[in-house]
């Protein structure tokens, strides 16, 4: 393990994500009082959880505090001039790890020297113990702390490496925006319900209950997601005949996904610098 309460594993930022992960840290059986939370404006739902828990937390780095694990949860446009501040708490054994999106090692070395990085991409369904979360670790991070890493990232869902900085855009375009076409589909289910003749209210809960229940069916089946789309699909029947829209090369799903997560994954790199 890379932290203890001498050397405690710091979480910088208890919003959503860091909030998320801290909570499956304590339902994992992490000791409290190894873990200290920074964050100047704590919510009240925070301090509820420090006041519970026994977890440790402060407004800012304190004088003499080093960190075994620095986890850096805030958004990408404080990260610069939050950085320098935390410096202190970092020497070359702590881990640094980002689930901040667009930020890359290089800001990370620069703020805190040639320490041990890895940057992670999560995604919202985190927030639920659900989430896909992918790594790159720079090389000064060994299998030791490659696994706390993924330690910390099952506290809210399944995790897995990248060997190259850069794909970490496509991840972004995948994993990252992939909820939010995710949510799309539903809405746009959803819609051609009502186009289709059904009241809107039923129409939005059929496709809802519809994608919650085809993502669980997917994550519990160990068959491609290609062959259970083929198990649902009669011959001639209802499903190929709009699979026959939806699969068409030029005009279906395939190659507007393509320019879809070509575009998040421009955007990401534009956004990393």
């Amino acid at each position: 393990m890379s932290f203890s309460k001498e050397r405690p594993l710091v979480l910088v930022g208890a919003g959503k994500m860091g909030g998320a992960m801290l909570s499956g840290w304590l339902a994992a059986g992490t000791d409290p009082e190894a873990v200290l939370v920074v964050d100047p404006k704590p919510s009240t739902e925070l301090l509820d959880m420090v006041a519970k828990s026994g977890i440790g937390h402060a407004e800012a780095v304190t004088d003499g505090l080093k960190a075994g694990v620095l986890l850096v949860a805030l958004k990408p446009q404080i990260m610069e001039s939050v950085l320098p501040s935390l410096a202190p708490a970092v020497d070359d054994r702590t881990l640094v790890i980002s689930v901040a999106a667009g930020t890359p090692v290089a800001a990370f070395r620069k703020a805190f020297g040639d320490v041990a990085i890895v940057r992670v991409m999560p995604n919202t369904p985190s927030q639920v113990g659900r989430g896909m979360s992918v790594g790159y670790a720079n090389d000064r991070t060994d299998g030791e702390q490659r696994a706390t890493v993924d330690r910390l990232l099952a506290a809210i869902g399944a995790s897995d490496w990248v060997e190259q900085e850069e794909q970490i855009d496509a991840v972004t375009a995948v994993s990252g925006s992939g909820p939010a076409y995710v949510f799309y589909l539903t809405e746009a289910l959803a819609a051609a319900g009502v186009k289709a003749g059904l009241p809107e209210d039923l129409a939005m809960r059929i496709a809802r209950q519809t994608v919650c229940g085809a993502g669980e069916l997917l994550y519990r089946s160990d068959l491609p997601a290609a062959e259970l789309r083929q198990n649902v699909t009669s011959p001639n029947g209802t499903t190929a005949a709009a699979l026959a829209v939806l699969m068409e090369p030029e005009t279906g799903i395939q190659p507007v996904m393509d320019k879809a997560v070509a575009a998040a994954r421009k955007r990401s790199q534009e956004l990393a610098g």
